[in-house]
């Protein structure tokens, strides 16, 4: 089974519109292998491998009232699976992931009898990993309907809101959250000198060269870097923050009274 989901948030009652899903096929991921040939050598030199993004198909049959009102169903899912919108697609057994997709070719309504068709649905995403309905600034426990098993969720409770200068901040996820291909939000809000944000376990440090008072908001939302909401990105050393899979040791210089919180999706293969 398979719920729709518009991108506001919608969830579509497929059975209640007469359009009855069968079956989600999620295809393996794509790798881009990137190389080169050194004349003389043997062989190639492996350079990097990257992702596609993902494809899957899912298969539905229709059931009109009568014979009259077929069209008008058929133009619905004409209407639902045009192309152009994307939407989310949830398998029921995994129904806390979900993958961003939208139609990705033309197909057909089988007509089976007066009143029953068949389609089937090539769909596409750009990015190839799925990701968790929930994020890390909700509740991460199973009775909140946010969260299910298989998730990688861990039995030692994260936090992701902190206000000492060292913690640990936990990704259940496949993949790391890179603030330039994912949503990543980071808001500090408190007194600092010259702050720097280090993130030990990647590697990276997100620095300001600038003072912030007790009332001054700093959000890293993606690559950008604002001060209650006006960009100081010249004012950085203009490095991204990334959250690698497991856990992160975080390190805080150049503040003293402060309220940190990270707020993100996890990903999967």
């Amino acid at each position: 089974m398979i719920n729709i989901e518009s991108i506001d948030g919608y969830r579509y009652d497929l059975t209640g519109m007469g359009i009855h899903p069968l079956k989600l096929i999620i295809d393996s991921l794509s790798p881009r292998h990137e190389s080169e040939i050194v004349e003389g050598r043997d062989g190639h030199v492996d350079l990097e491998t990257t992702y596609d993004g993902r494809t899957l198909s899912a298969s539905f049959y229709i059931e009109s009232v009568d014979g009259y009102d077929y069209n008008q169903l058929r133009n619905q899912v004409y209407r639902l699976f045009n192309g152009k919108t994307y939407f989310y697609v949830i398998d029921v057994k995994e129904p806390k992931k979900r993958w961003k997709v939208k139609t990705a070719s033309k197909f057909t309504v089988d007509k089976l009898s007066r009143i029953v068709g068949a389609f089937d649905l090539a769909l596409m995403s750009t990015s190839p990993y799925a990701e968790s309905i929930g994020t890390t600034l909700d509740e991460l426990t199973f009775d909140k309907e946010k969260w299910q098993v298989g998730q990688g969720l861990v039995l030692e409770n994260p936090v992701y809101v902190h206000q000492l200068p060292t913690f640990k901040i936990f990704n259940a996820g496949d993949v790391t959250v890179d603030p330039c291909q994912m949503p990543l939000r980071i808001t500090f809000k408190g007194e600092s000198t010259n702050l720097q944000i280090k993130n030990l376990t990647t590697g990276d440090t997100w620095a300001y060269t600038g003072i912030t008072g007790v009332n001054d908001t700093i959000t890293l939302d993606g690559i950008r870097s604002l001060i209650n909401g006006v960009s100081v990105f010249g004012q950085t050393n203009k490095k991204v923050l990334s959250i690698a899979p497991g856990w992160n040791d975080f390190e805080i210089t150049g503040a003293s009274e402060f309220l940190i919180s990270f707020d993100f999706r996890f990903y999967y293969y």
